[in-house]
């Protein structure tokens, strides 16, 4: 087995390489969170690369972003320094048009993925660069919660008792580092539910108990809503992060049992 890039010395390629991709399956991962074949949830990962280049057929750059969505139901995740790697193979390789370039992504990635990813991909002249955006709902980032846990403390996670809600909460607070590397992946979370009311601090507490955690971006969102319905048992749960990028590359884990949709909004750090 090819060993994963992470980590390694790198020899970066300007010509088309797909073999550069590498998969890693998401069920070691899910097995430590307790999660069996039948997922408790649905949802998507939503990738966008922002450092996208190729040549046209005459040899002139194109210049072009790019939005992966890889479903949850998939195999395997896209490891992200090989998609970087991969998308940097394109940058002296001549495509024909922006459409065989989305066709040959996206064929390579849902091989990788071992199910359908959709690639959408914009050239500069055809993207509106919006403002800034934040999740919907309450901030509670000024809750206190007493010194922050050094590991995941599911345990923290109280309901006030008595009362129902359905609301958005949402923290900037959320860090967590790379398995591989140990480098710091710094976002956002929004926990959208409909249940028993959720203590903020508690949940504040949750969250900040990853700044010590080594794991992928899609593993903590799903152990996030694996831990939040067993502790708080609401009846409709969203947990949705919004990483900032590195490497070129923002990753975007949103996953929920109530059929929401992810909403591909870019937040004031990405």
């Amino acid at each position: 087995m090819r060993e994963i890039p992470l980590g390694q010395a790198t020899e970066y390629t300007g010509e088309y390489a797909p073999d550069l991709l590498y998969s890693v399956a998401r069920s070691d991962a899910r097995s430590v969170a307790g999660i069996g074949p039948t997922l408790p949830f649905t949802g998507t990962d939503i990738w966008n690369a922002w450092e996208l280049t190729w040549l046209d057929p005459g040899g002139k750059p194109v210049v072009a972003t790019a939005t992966i969505r890889v479903d949850a139901a998939s195999p395997n995740i896209i490891e992200s320094k090989s998609l970087k790697l991969y998308l940097n193979s394109f940058a002296m390789t001549r495509f024909e048009s922006v459409e065989e370039v989305a066709a040959v992504t996206t064929s390579d990635l849902s091989a990788t993925a071992g199910s359908d990813v959709v690639v959408t991909v914009t050239e500069a002249a055809g993207w509106a660069d919006g403002p800034a955006s934040d999740f919907p709902g309450i901030c509670i980032d000024d809750a206190a919660i007493g010194p922050v846990p050094t590991t995941v403390d599911a345990g923290s996670l109280v309901c006030d008792g008595g009362e129902d809600a359905n609301e958005e909460l949402y923290s900037h607070l959320l860090r967590s580092n790379c398995p591989v590397t140990n480098q710091p992946d710094m976002g956002s979370v929004l926990v959208r539910y409909r249940g028993p009311k959720i203590n903020r601090a508690s949940l504040l507490r949750y969250i900040v108990s990853y700044r010590q955690h080594n794991d992928f971006h899609e593993a903590c969102v799903e152990r996030m809503f694996v831990d939040i319905k067993k502790h708080c048992s609401p009846e409709a749960l969203t947990v949705y992060a919004r990483y900032n990028r590195r490497g070129g590359l923002d990753i975007n884990p949103f996953r929920t049992d109530s059929g929401d949709a992810a909403e591909n909004i870019r937040l004031w750090r990405q």
